[in-house]
């Protein structure tokens, strides 16, 4: 997803006190990603919903390897402050340069007790080494995971190597040390038991509840592009499939020429995906069907894209969740993608859903939702009333269990 700068609190001079908060939450990926000034991942928009929603009742942690840091009660606000801000540049770095060297001292001197208060880590950080289950245990917090998906261990081959067996750890110490783990959907929980079998793992208290979609703002009347043509949202990577789109266009392009639609990709490039990065780099100037990668985007500028995009295509071989299918629906633009269970279980039978393989069924229908064929119209008589999941919804499901919890 791209980046849209989120509004800091202007002061935090109504700071609650260590005693009042409950919560330890993780915020040591999102320290990282700013550091790097990296564009928000899915993963790290989950993050960011979660900081949003427990920042004012909790602590910040921040680890490296095994060094561990809990922040007092201001410096975690000013710390969340400029992570909520979604700044980047030079003066957040310098910022939290700043901070950093008052609260790291400030935290190793005061030791804040914490046994009793709940661990939040929200986006993996740190699960594959072992000594923070036994610093967990050791200080007496509960820790509670938010799993998003087990792809490096059901689909290695689409993974860097060598996450198989660090994203295998990770779920090894998710089970073995959790006092409960949510779930952004059943198909993730059902891939989570069947490791924990395989393993011969205790299976923790599970709550499934569906991620929600940020509110993009309103959309300029006009589209952002001069021609007709298609969206794709997410990293290009392997298992992403782009190669499918890149082909399926070769076919567009044989039988339509001139006016074949154009392809627009909005994500950075990610790995695993040399083929498809040569492709695009092989690109002929001035070729019908124009492939347009958009490395960056903001919120606005993607309301735009959606609303304008004959519609979205997601030909992924593998997911956790969909983030762009339910924006995409949300925004009334219909969806063509794989046929996925993860699909099916966010989206029902509304997007149109193709084998990630066939190239052909995916030249047609791109053919047909140019010409705003049946299919189209389907989808959206089926998107009248279409409410998509909320981040409000999916918090009070979350702390609601949480409060449930031994």
């Amino acid at each position: 997803m791209p980046e849209q700068p989120r509004q800091a609190p202007s002061a935090l001079p109504t700071s609650r006190p260590h005693a009042e908060r409950p919560y330890v939450f993780d915020a040591s990926r999102l320290v990282w990603r700013l550091w790097r000034r990296r564009l928000p991942t899915g993963i790290d928009r989950v993050c960011l919903a979660y900081l949003e929603a427990f920042s004012d009742r909790s602590l910040a942690l921040l680890q490296w390897r095994d060094r561990r840091m809990v922040l007092g009660p201001r410096d975690s606000d000013a710390l969340f402050a400029l992570l909520l801000g979604g700044a980047a540049g030079g003066l957040s770095r310098r910022r939290l340069v700043a901070l950093l060297a008052r609260a790291l001292p400030a935290a190793a001197l005061r030791r804040p007790a914490l046994a009793g208060r709940t661990y939040l880590n929200v986006g993996h950080t740190g699960l594959q080494v072992d000594s923070l289950a036994s610093w967990l245990r050791r200080v007496g917090l509960r820790p509670v995971y938010l799993v998003h998906d087990l792809i490096p261990i059901t689909h290695p081959h689409f993974c860097r190597a060598g996450e198989a067996d660090k994203h295998a750890a990770r779920m090894r110490n998710v089970l073995r040390s959790a006092a409960g783990v949510i779930l952004n959907s059943a198909d993730t929980g059902r891939e989570l038991r069947r490791f924990a079998e395989a393993q011969g793992l205790p299976v923790p208290p599970m709550l499934v509840a569906p991620l929600g979609i940020e509110r993009l703002p309103p959309a300029p009347s006009g589209s952002p592009h001069p021609r007709p043509y298609f969206l794709s949202i997410g990293t290009i990577e392997a298992r992403k499939n782009h190669m499918l789109l890149l082909r399926a266009w070769q076919r567009l392009r044989a039988g339509m020429g001139s006016r074949t639609p154009d392809l627009v990709l909005v994500g950075q490039r990610g790995w695993e995906a040399q083929e498809t990065f040569a492709a695009l780099d092989a690109q002929p100037a001035g070729q019908p069907g124009r492939i347009v990668e958009l490395g960056r985007c903001d919120d606005a500028q993607l309301a735009c894209w959606i609303d304008h995009a004959c519609a979205m295509l997601m030909p992924s071989r593998v997911e956790g969740y969909g983030l762009p299918v339910l924006e995409a629906l949300s925004r009334g633009t219909p969806v063509i993608a794989s046929d996925l269970e993860v699909y099916r279980e966010i989206a029902g039978d509304i997007p149109l859903l193709l084998d990630p393989d066939d190239e052909a069924a995916w030249a047609s229908a791109v053919q047909e939702a140019l010409s705003t064929g049946a299919d189209g119209r389907r989808q959206r008589e089926a998107l009248r009333g279409y409410a998509p999941p909320t981040w409000e919804g999916h918090m009070a499901r979350v702390a609601d269990w949480l409060l449930t919890l031994p």
